[in-house]
């Protein structure tokens, strides 16, 4: 019987395309809920709570999100270690596309009482957990295809998702911010939700024409692929996948600072127009981007734990002037502060994809990356704007917040100082050493 052919490597332009069109929705999706949590579901979801205490809650739906994404990067990560990359993708954007697009129907606690924040946390959940597979997939898809010499460049084209996603979500919230807040507050929040339903048919156009890469597929048609992923990497990586959690933090610890907790920061505390701030915002983003290609290229060359590295250190230096910056009220300040958080996030950013595949087995691959990504993400991003906002209730200053934040970068260097040291089977016993000739 015929050997069963290899699979077509697609063209890096589809690659970059099928990572980039993914992740930017997805992140587009999870952005526009961290904004309109900031502008405006207090207002429409918990109206009985006062203006902290419904900002805090909202705070809260929005967390709910982050403890699903790691149960999501789990199951799916599962089911792409055992079935494919390119159909758990395929799965991830119908259902973070989907659940965006019914909250933009959602009925508001007017219309409907207390059900109306139970169902948006009911698709905020189902929404996480498709993002939790989402990153992982996106990684992989292109890196099992590049050359080892170039994993950290094709592992950006997934990164980039995430400034795009902050770009058009904020381009979709600047379009109706200058509404009146009456119909801010009525319909035009609404309005950025049901656009996602657009890029979603878009990138299940771009993303039906990829493949699996053939370092899987050769896997596992010589059936060496696990029924049992997640078990699998807990027996064989258990220190790789705790030290690569911890060095996630970082990332969504600055950009949900400044994306979310800002948003409400800015405008009730230092008094910055909303508009503005979403403005300044925005034209950090290309420094974010540029960042990612640039350390990418850099990760290839010197090293992804050393770029990494580099980016985790900065992590810990900046939140202190990123806070003294913003609180000035100067416009040109504040956008100083955000760029520079922006170039923070885009160097681990372009070093991660590459770090990430490298460390663990192509057998646990998927589960590895996804549920480490995911779980970062929850202590940094799901807790920060919180964590955030009481810690200025109780002090009354923004030096408790930036100084918690610091504190959660300083774990992220931690994490990855102590993978600096690890290679993707270093979990595994050594095996023992072979005894020279005798003479």
């Amino acid at each position: 019987m015929a050997e069963p052919s290899a699979p077509t490597r697609p063209s890096k332009k589809t690659l970059f395309a099928a990572s980039l069109v993914g992740t930017s929705i997805e992140w587009y999706d999870y952005y526009i809920f961290g904004t309109a949590a900031a502008l405006a579901f207090g207002s429409v979801f918990y109206p009985k709570f006062s203006s902290a205490a419904g900002t805090l809650a909202a705070f809260a739906t929005f967390a709910v999100g982050f403890v699903a994404r790691p149960l999501g990067g789990a199951v799916i990560g599962h089911f792409g270690d055992r079935i494919g990359r390119r159909s758990m993708l395929v799965l991830t954007l119908l259902l973070t596309g989907g659940t965006t697009t019914l909250i933009g129907v959602l009925p508001t606690y007017a219309a409907i009482g207390v059900a109306a924040p139970l169902l948006l946390v009911l698709l905020r959940v189902l929404q996480g957990f498709g993002v939790g597979g989402e990153w992982g997939g996106a990684v992989l898809i292109a890196t099992e295809h590049a050359t080892a010499r170039r994993r950290a460049v094709y592992g950006s084209f997934a990164q980039f998702g995430v400034p795009v996603g902050v770009l058009t979500s904020n381009l979709a919230f600047l379009a109706v911010s200058g509404l009146a807040d009456d119909d801010f507050l009525t319909w035009g929040w609404r309005l950025p939700f049901l656009f996602s339903v657009v890029l979603v048919v878009g990138g299940l156009l771009v993303r039906g024409r990829l493949s699996d890469a053939a370092e899987f597929t050769d896997a596992k048609r010589e059936r060496t692929t696990n029924r049992a992923p997640f078990l699998e990497l807990l027996r064989r990586q258990p220190m790789t996948l705790a030290l690569a959690s911890l060095a996630s933090i970082a990332p969504p610890a600055i950009g949900y600072t400044v994306t979310v907790y800002m948003l409400t920061y800015g405008t009730t505390v230092v008094g910055f127009d909303r508009t503005t701030l979403l403005s300044l915002i925005l034209a950090s983003t290309a420094v974010w981007i540029a960042a990612i290609v640039l350390a990418a290229v850099a990760s290839d060359r010197f090293g992804a734990r050393r770029v990494y590295t580099l980016g985790a250190v900065t992590a810990v230096v900046w939140p202190v002037p990123m806070f003294l910056l913003v609180d000035t009220g100067n416009p040109a300040s504040a956008f100083v502060s955000f760029a520079v958080a922006a170039l923070v996030q885009g160097i681990m950013a372009g070093a991660q994809g590459g770090l990430f595949t490298e460390i663990f087995d192509v057998r646990v691959r998927y589960s590895g990356i996804s549920i480490a990504y995911q779980l970062g993400g929850m202590i940094g991003g799901a807790v920060t704007p919180i964590v955030a906002t009481a810690l200025f209730g109780a002090s009354g200053s923004s030096t408790a917040v930036a100084l918690y934040v610091a504190a959660l970068s300083l774990v992220s260097l931690v994490g990855v100082a102590g993978l600096r040291f690890r290679r993707a089977n270093a979990d595994e016993p050594a095996p023992a050493p072979v005894a020279p000739p005798t003479a």
